[in-house]
């Protein structure tokens, strides 16, 4: 208490002077100072003003007791949404446990304040009010922002003279040293062996577990139950970059490639590239992309699709496994992004082009797919001729079997679209041709006769007239493509040797030339209109098993053969 009364007690001038001798004290009254504690925690951060309480209007508020703006009442509605998409779900009382509402942000703020950040470590507060602008996220943060890429060194143009290799001609667009920009990005080759390999032990240990259940739970198209059959999916990058300095990927068409006149053309001359084993155990087929032409996709008996440059670098850009057994046929899409794949191991499979991504797998039963064709009018629905007579016809977006053509008596070699893809005619080893109605299980016409062989191969001319067959008696027999099938039996091409072999013809862009290889590794160049030999060579050791003509270039072809190796002629 003696220490509360000094504390409380104090002399001033005002209270009058001092007792003499300082003898006597005079005591006051203690005073009790008043603090104002406030218990609720601070949640905001920082005062809210005016114009932010002013600045907002909820959208089922019906009475506002202060002037706003005509800017702010006509204002659309913004702001988080719950999750049946409603705003201010708050004001309908606490939500249960477990639910988290969502922070609708506009997809042009979230990347301005994405480079921001990246660029300067800073960034906007989202749930600032409107208007109002706080550098809130990483707002601590040291990280040196580089404007205009200053104290960046640039590299070496280069020399105009060296188009490619060390010292090669850059120009402007030479980067920056230290600069990361086009390189490729992810793990190294070490990781993506390591981790294949775990996964690899892991499914196999998967398999031998649940090879029962796998068994009871297959389907009836053979889907779901048999992929254990078959092979994994992977695809291997061979070039230096994906993407060029621009962000492009080798998908992108030349420029010179673009033209829509079809060039004039004559047979070619020399041996422009040659990629020695391409495939193990041989070459099977071949295929330009479509209009364009500037890559070249091929099949072969190892189980694996590559894809090869035909225009500059004229190298091999990407290798797509998936397939345990070799693969009959390849196909590409009409818009040239996706093809398809035939194997032995009865799965017809769906690529993309650009990332080697697998998107969808096709199995019949266990039924071998001889050839595959896309629908010209609709790239979601395509044809697969199978070795069990029959010709199928599977919706991607279903994935599921839509209709059967079931006429033929024996395998299924080739299906080629005609009459402006209203219709379409297949070959079999019965030795007969038939002429389908797409969508129409009917046979309209049957091309048979005693005298006839087997066609394993057909080519449509580009006039869409006619059309040539393979015949197996050493002729590539010709047909009219119009509303009469008929044979054209003065005009035939004879003087190969083909028979026992799906030599699979090709026409020259402008339709002059008519070129098909042969069991002695040569390739025939005929002229269309005369019938005549116009040149032969010696291209291959083994069986020349098909060839196929560029469509922008006048005189490019691409031979493979059976000895594994494909060429590229000029």
């Amino acid at each position: 208490m003696d220490m509360l009364n000094q504390y409380g007690s104090g002399v001033s001038d005002d209270d009058g002077d001092a007792s003499d001798g300082g003898l006597a004290q005079t005591f006051a009254k203690p005073v009790v100072r008043q603090y104002n504690i406030n218990t609720a925690p601070d949640i905001s951060g920082h005062a809210p003003s005016i114009h932010e309480l002013t600045a907002y209007v909820g959208p089922g508020q019906r009475e506002i007791r202060y002037n706003v703006p005509y800017e702010v009442l006509a204002q659309p509605l913004a702001g988080p949404t719950d999750s049946e998409g409603d705003f201010a779900s708050h004001t309908r009382g606490p939500r249960g446990s477990g639910q988290a509402e969502a922070h609708v942000v506009d997809e042009t703020s979230f990347r301005q304040q994405e480079r921001m950040f990246r660029q300067h470590g800073t960034a906007n507060d989202p749930s600032s009010a409107s208007g109002v602008s706080r550098m809130v996220v990483g707002s601590n943060s040291s990280k040196p922002g580089t404007s205009n890429n200053r104290g960046l060194r640039r590299k070496a143009k280069g020399q105009s003279s060296i188009v490619d290799g060390d010292g090669a001609y850059q120009g402007p667009w030479a980067g920056y040293e230290g600069d990361t920009k086009g390189v490729a990005a992810g793990p190294s080759a070490e990781q993506l062996a390591e981790y294949e390999q775990r996964m690899a032990q892991h499914k196999d240990t998967a398999v031998e577990t649940d090879a029962d259940s796998a068994k009871a739970a297959k389907s009836k198209r053979g889907n779901a139950a048999g992929y254990v059959e078959s092979q994994a999916e992977r695809t291997t990058f061979h070039g230096q970059s994906e993407r060029d300095y621009q962000g492009r990927t080798y998908m992108h068409i030349p420029t010179e490639l673009r033209q829509a006149e079809v060039p004039s053309c004559f047979a070619p001359k020399r041996m422009v590239k040659e990629w020695r084993n391409a495939h193990a155990g041989g070459v099977s087929a071949i295929r330009f992309i479509p209009d364009s032409g500037h890559l070249l996709l091929s099949s072969g008996m190892d189980g694996q699709v590559k894809i090869f440059d035909t225009h500059s670098s004229l190298a091999l850009l990407r290798t797509y496994t998936g397939h345990s057994k070799a693969v009959r046929d390849i196909n590409f899409s009409p818009d040239g992004t996706s093809f398809l794949s035939s194997s032995y191991d009865t799965y017809t499979k769906l690529w993309d082009v650009e990332t080697g991504q697998c998107r969808q797998q096709f199995s019949a039963k266990g039924r071998v797919p001889n050839v595959a064709k896309f629908y010209p009018e609709d790239p979601n629905i395509f044809l697969v001729g199978q070795g069990d007579k029959k010709i199928v016809q599977w919706d991607i977006r279903a994935n599921e079997i839509v209709q059967e053509y079931d006429q033929h008596l024996g395998a299924i070699n080739s299906l080629t679209f005609f009459d402006s893809n209203r219709r379409f005619i297949s070959t079999s080893d019965d030795k007969s041709m038939r002429v389908w109605e797409f969508g129409i299980p009917v046979v309209i016409k049957i091309i048979a006769d005693p005298s006839m062989h087997s066609v394993p191969a057909v080519a449509l001319h580009p006039s869409q007239k006619w059309f040539v067959g393979q015949s197996m008696d050493n002729r590539i027999v010709v047909y009219s493509a119009g509303e009469r099938i008929k044979p054209h039996k003065r005009k035939e091409f004879s003087g190969h040797l083909t028979a026992g072999f799906a030599c699979q013809p090709s026409f020259s862009p402008d339709g002059k030339f008519l070129t098909s290889g042969d069991s002695e590794g040569q390739v025939w160049c005929w002229d269309w209109q005369t019938t005549r030999v116009m040149t032969k060579w010696k291209a291959h050791e083994k069986v020349t098993i098909a060839t196929a003509w560029h469509p922008r270039e006048s005189s490019r072809v691409a031979t493979c053969s059976w000895d594994g190796t494909i060429k590229y002629w000029d």
